[in-house]
């Protein structure tokens, strides 16, 4: 924790876990012995120990949107979201406090350093008294050996100090037995001192003041922290109980009042009483009531704390993400809600962040940009979304996105992510590719003249890239939207780019065009009119999704580089090609005859072509070409682009040339 806000996130996180933790203890009360009563706590340290958001899961719900909430209504920052790298405060030094924020985290760590310097000088002080006590005598040594001895317990030094109201162990390290010189110290006593020591019960004592400490300005915690000091000395009365038969057990309560200790209540690394004699009246009607539990109780208690750890120390990660468009919040909270509930969904997978950036600019919607969005770039989004402005809007529809400014989206439509591959550290490319439903004029002016296929349209266009930093994957645009014309056939779309291989043979360039297609699951069906079904685009981003289909297609063709007078004597043009690792070993390529053509699902495509019109295609012979369709199932689609290509050429029925196809034009823009 280096701020108040990962000091809010970590404590609250613990809140939360506490509240279960009573819940459950409430009704299992008089169900489980006191040693479950007490391991029950162990979750509770637990959170308490483990940085909370971990892994980027939640304990019960998600505290980070609360406090992010918090933090940006207070002072509209969106830098780094709070995290609690450590559970325990760290000191800042880097100069005096400017902000608000940088305030109250001062004022907390004074208040740490308060707490732990008193409860310091209270053990320094016990310390100092004991050093003035005197050994045990023989009589009460004797005794002290003789009921660790009877009870099979381990024993340590005593010593009789003045003023003492009762017995009990001090230090973890070298615990010493301390008790109240001129008093006889009854064997009962002795047992449950002695049974706090053979269980290193001072340990924990020690380990509850430290997270009253941490979390002095909680009276959450501090209540739960008296609890597990009660139910400790519980566990304690449960153990000698145990031990002790008949007139013995009637006994231990009136000799419990005599073990009250207020003068060093909670004291740490003792094993005084936590709360004094405030809760003697609860511990005596426990043991009016003793009983030695079943050994299937032991498994019930392991199944409820099982059962309690799970959300507690599991968690759950958040699933949507909150617009502001409605909700019970007024219109001014709106923005800061939805951009904190942005900023805690992050992309979990590369997919979903190509996924969420994409219906970012379908559903023109600046919250789901946040998800996508590096942290240190929130800001700037914050203020070119003009969510300040949006805090009066009834909905986002209003706020218009600023990379969309030369046309507007056909939502239905959806998206596609063209040559999608893998790059440099661990980080992903691929062209986004969205259907315009109209085109601002002056961009339509500089288009090109509409060729009126049927397989043509415009397409706008934009490189991007996805990277993970921290926990979260991120989108950077590699470039702005470009508005250009495609042309998609069973080959690829011709109009857009492709990863472009070439090699020379003769008179001839072979060159090969290789593109893929990402799909994502994102079409649903609604009922339409007259009970007939239609299809929808849902453009609710999946952050943590994945590419499952996709497909990618080849095209290969010939173009004559020679003399134009030599063309009679080509009667017929072939090629096959193959994918090949950079230095590979070359694979066997099909050979064809006549006019075929054919690829196959290894990336391998072949074509020969003896029926070209010079007059009709110019200098380029299609040779063929074809794609293959795919499901990754479970696993991620992607298909990246081959390092290189092995090619056999034949130039009227005969092989003239063995090729390795080099890239001469990337799949991006």
């Amino acid at each position: 924790m280096s701020d108040i806000w990962s000091f809010l996130l970590q404590t609250l996180t613990a809140s939360g876990a506490a509240v279960v933790l009573l819940a459950v203890k409430a009704m299992l009360r008089d169900k489980l012995s006191p040693r479950w009563q007490f391991a029950a706590w162990g979750v509770l340290a637990l959170v308490l120990a483990v940085p909370a958001g971990l892994g980027g899961r939640y304990a019960l719900m998600n505290w980070p949107l609360a406090v992010e909430f918090l933090r940006s209504l207070l002072t509209e920052e969106f830098g780094a979201l709070a995290r609690a790298s450590v559970p325990v405060p760290l000191p800042q030094f880097a100069g005096p406090p400017r902000t608000g924020a940088e305030w109250a985290y001062a004022v907390y760590l004074a208040g740490t350093v308060f707490f732990l310097g008193r409860y310091a000088v209270s053990y320094l002080r016990l310390r100092l008294a004991l050093r003035r006590g005197t050994p045990a005598g023989e009589a009460r040594a004797a005794l002290i050996r003789e009921t660790a001895e009877r009870y099979g317990l381990p024993v340590c030094p005593a010593v009789e100090v003045e003023g003492l109201p009762s017995a009990f162990i001090c230090g973890v390290l070298r615990p010493v037995l301390a008790l109240p010189a001129g008093e006889e110290t009854d064997e009962k006593v002795l047992l449950h001192e002695l049974l706090h020591l053979g269980h290193r019960d001072a340990a924990w004592g020690l380990l509850i003041c430290l997270l009253r400490c941490v979390h002095w300005c909680n009276p959450l915690l501090w209540y739960c922290a008296d609890l597990a000091g009660n139910d400790l000395e519980s566990l304690c009365d449960q153990r000698a109980l145990e031990r002790l038969e008949g007139e013995d057990r009637r006994d231990y309560g009136r000799i419990l009042l005599s073990m009250a200790n207020e003068k060093y209540a909670r004291t740490p690394g003792t094993s005084s009483m936590a709360n004094g004699g405030k809760n003697i009246r609860r511990r005596i009607e426990a043991i009016a009531r003793f009983k030695r539990y079943p050994a299937g109780m032991a498994l019930v208690g392991v199944c409820a704390v099982l059962v309690l750890a799970g959300p507690c120390l599991v968690g759950t990660r958040a699933q949507s993400v909150y617009t502001g468009a409605r909700g019970p919040l007024p219109q001014r909270l709106r923005p800061y809600a939805a951009m904190a509930s942005a900023r805690t969904t992050p992309c979990t997978t590369y997919a979903g962040a190509f996924d969420t950036y994409a219906k970012a600019m379908l559903a023109e919607n600046p919250v789901y940009l946040a998800m996508c969005t590096p942290l240190e770039d929130q800001d700037r989004l914050w203020i070119s979304a003009r969510m300040r402005r949006a805090s009066r809007l009834e909905s986002w529809d209003s706020v218009r996105m600023p990379r969309l400014e030369s046309f507007t989206v056909d939502r239905q439509s959806g998206y596609r992510l063209y040559n999608l591959r893998p790059v440099e550290n661990g980080a992903y490319e691929g062209l986004l590719v969205l259907e315009p439903d109209t085109i601002a004029p002056w961009v339509e002016k500089e288009l090109p003249p509409w060729d009126g296929t049927v397989h043509s349209r415009y397409l706008a266009i934009q490189p991007l890239r996805a990277e993970k930093q921290g926990d979260r994957w991120v989108i950077l645009p590699l470039g702005d939207f470009q508005v250009v014309q495609g042309d998609e056939r069973d080959t690829g779309n011709l109009g857009l780019p492709a990863w472009t291989y070439e090699a020379q043979c003769g008179d001839f360039t072979l060159r090969m065009r290789y593109q893929t297609v990402a799909y994502a699951e994102v079409r649903s069906v609604r009922m339409g009119a007259f009970l007939s079904n239609a299809w929808t685009f849902d453009t609710t981003p999946k952050p943590g999704g994945q590419f499952i289909n996709g497909y990618y297609s080849i095209d290969l063709t010939a173009v004559y580089t020679g003399d134009p007078a030599d063309r009679a004597s080509i009667l017929s043009v072939g090629a096959s090609c193959a994918p090949m690792e950079a230095g590979g070993e070359r694979p066997e390529l099909q050979r064809g005859m006549g006019n075929s053509s054919g690829s196959n699902s290894t990336g391998s495509i072949w074509g020969f072509r003896d029926d070209f019109d010079w007059a009709m295609h110019g200098d380029e012979i299609r040779l063929g070409g074809g794609g293959v369709g795919g499901s990754g199932g479970s696993e991620p689609w992607v298909y990246p682009p081959p390092d290189c290509c092995a090619a056999d050429f034949y130039l009227n029925g005969e092989k003239i040339g063995e090729l390795t196809l080099l890239v001469v034009e990337g799949g991006l823009p």
